[in-house]
C-alpha cells in the first residue's frame, strides 16, 4: 500500500492546503483541488505539472505559473528561474515531515488517520 502526500506551502515553507493519494495517482491531479484551498500570486512546480490545462487553470486565476517546461514541448514557455529557485521550500517542508517516523514508515493502515497524522506533524511544523 502506497500513498503520495500533496502539499502546498507559503513562501515560509509552512503547508497551506494537504491532501493525500493512491502512489500510483498522477500529481497533477491534486494541483487544482489544493489551489481552490489558497489564493497564491505565484505557482512553483517541477516539470511533472508542465500541462496546458493546469496553465490555463493559472492564468484564468490570475496566478503567474512558475513551472519549467517539458523538453519535448514544441514551444517552450518563458519560465523564471529566479523564483523557481524558492521551490526549494516544499522539499524542505517533506524532509521535515519524512524526520517522524509514523510518516516515514506509515504506521497506519488506514488512508484517514495517516492524512490526520500528517496534518498534526504539519501544525508542529510550522509552529517551529
Amino acid at each position: 500500500m502506497t500513498t503520495k502526500i500533496h502539499v502546498i506551502v507559503d513562501a515560509l515553507g509552512n503547508p497551506l492546503a494537504i491532501s493525500l493519494t493512491p502512489g500510483q495517482a498522477s500529481d497533477l491531479t491534486q494541483a487544482e483541488p489544493l489551489l481552490e484551498e489558497v489564493d497564491p500570486q505565484a505557482f512553483l512546480a517541477d516539470k511533472a505539472y508542465d500541462a496546458d490545462a493546469l496553465i490555463d487553470h493559472l492564468k484564468e486565476r490570475h496566478i503567474n505559473p512558475v513551472i519549467p517546461p517539458k523538453a519535448n514541448r514544441i514551444k517552450p514557455r518563458p519560465t523564471d528561474f529566479a523564483l523557481y529557485c524558492e521551490r526549494n521550500l516544499v522539499e524542505r517542508f517533506f524532509n521535515n515531515l519524512k524526520q517522524f517516523r509514523a510518516i516515514a514508515t506509515r504506521y497506519d493502515k488506514l488512508a484517514n488517520t495517516f492524512l490526520g497524522a500528517v496534518q498534526l506533524i504539519a501544525a508542529v511544523i510550522s509552529l517551529n
